[in-house]
């Protein structure tokens, strides 16, 4: 697919998806949608990816949704959509419901402005690093809208209840150190150290690391955040444990460890996951 609004690039092991609408801040649109979905389609079916970044082109990550239609950006019926009979769903929670079910561990490097969908887009990333330019915000309740892009469901889980319900409540921007400080994020970084920081990272992801082992660690670690009980957990470690210790995966990562060598996977998620993945049965938008 060529994208118009998105950079896919791939260096060595390492993804780089980068938001290119520098003209408009990158405002988020339905073709962006669009493409960040079947970028990280591309991205799960290429067994050379191993990492993922996603970035921002120009001075901004994400500037939320494109406001160019005015006060009826959100108004489907005013701007002569059909409505009727059509089950509305949200793009940002498309996108962020791809991104969590994602093989590979996605790392937001927030270059810029983050407010909006271009906040809520990067929770359901394993890990955020954030330039000590940006400027953040939860800012819903500043334009009378609700959060999207599932927010309701990850931003509590990552920095608790009360931190998330005053930053959604007040609608205010805030600072990188702020995030930092909240647990949103995991490091300021200098603006020009930015991405070498998420490169160096990502490489830490890849490097004498099993694929598949990184793969589903990810689904697990993920999905026991709504689990009702630890037995969730339980059930799902003794299949992963059972089946992982009879691959080659396992058996190299023990005989590397003994004769004092790096490791050689050769398991790919693209075809080597196991017979009980995936666990769960995806819920369906009603």
């Amino acid at each position: 697919m060529a994208y118009e609004q998105i950079l896919y690039e791939k260096s060595g092991n390492i993804l780089t998806i980068t938001l290119n609408r520098p003209d408009r801040m990158n405002a988020f649109t339905q073709v962006m949608r669009d493409e960040l979905i079947d970028a990280f389609d591309a991205a799960d079916a290429d067994d050379e990816v191993r990492a993922i970044i996603v970035t921002g082109a120009g001075k901004a990550f994400c500037a939320g949704a494109d406001l160019g239609e005015g006060k009826n950006t959100f108004n489907y019926e005013a701007r002569g959509l059909k409505t009727e009979g059509v089950v509305h769903r949200d793009g940002g929670g498309q996108v962020t419901l791809r991104m969590f079910q994602s093989k590979k561990p996605i790392i937001g490097a927030i270059n810029g402005a983050a407010v909006g969908i271009g906040i809520t887009m990067t929770l359901p990333m394993d890990v955020r690093l954030v330039s000590d330019q940006a400027k953040i915000g939860f800012v819903f309740s500043k334009r009378g809208i609700v959060p999207e892009a599932c927010s309701s469901w990850f931003l509590p889980r990552l920095v608790g209840i009360s931190q998330a319900t005053e930053w959604v409540y007040s609608g205010r921007v805030f600072s990188p150190e702020e995030a930092k400080e909240g647990g949103l994020v995991k490091e300021v970084c200098a603006a020009d150290e930015l991405l070498a920081r998420a490169q160096e990272l990502a490489q830490s992801f890849a490097d004498q690391t099993s694929a598949v082992s990184v793969a589903l660690s990810r689904q697990m670690l993920w999905r026991m955040l709504g689990a009702s009980h630890p037995m969730e957990a339980h059930k799902v470690d003794s299949r992963g444990i059972f089946y992982m210790g009879q691959s080659p995966d396992v058996a190299e990562g023990v005989q590397s460890f003994l004769e004092k060598r790096p490791a050689e996977f050769t398991m790919r998620p693209s075809q080597d996951m196991p017979p009980y993945y995936p666990w769960w049965e995806e819920p369906k938008f009603e």
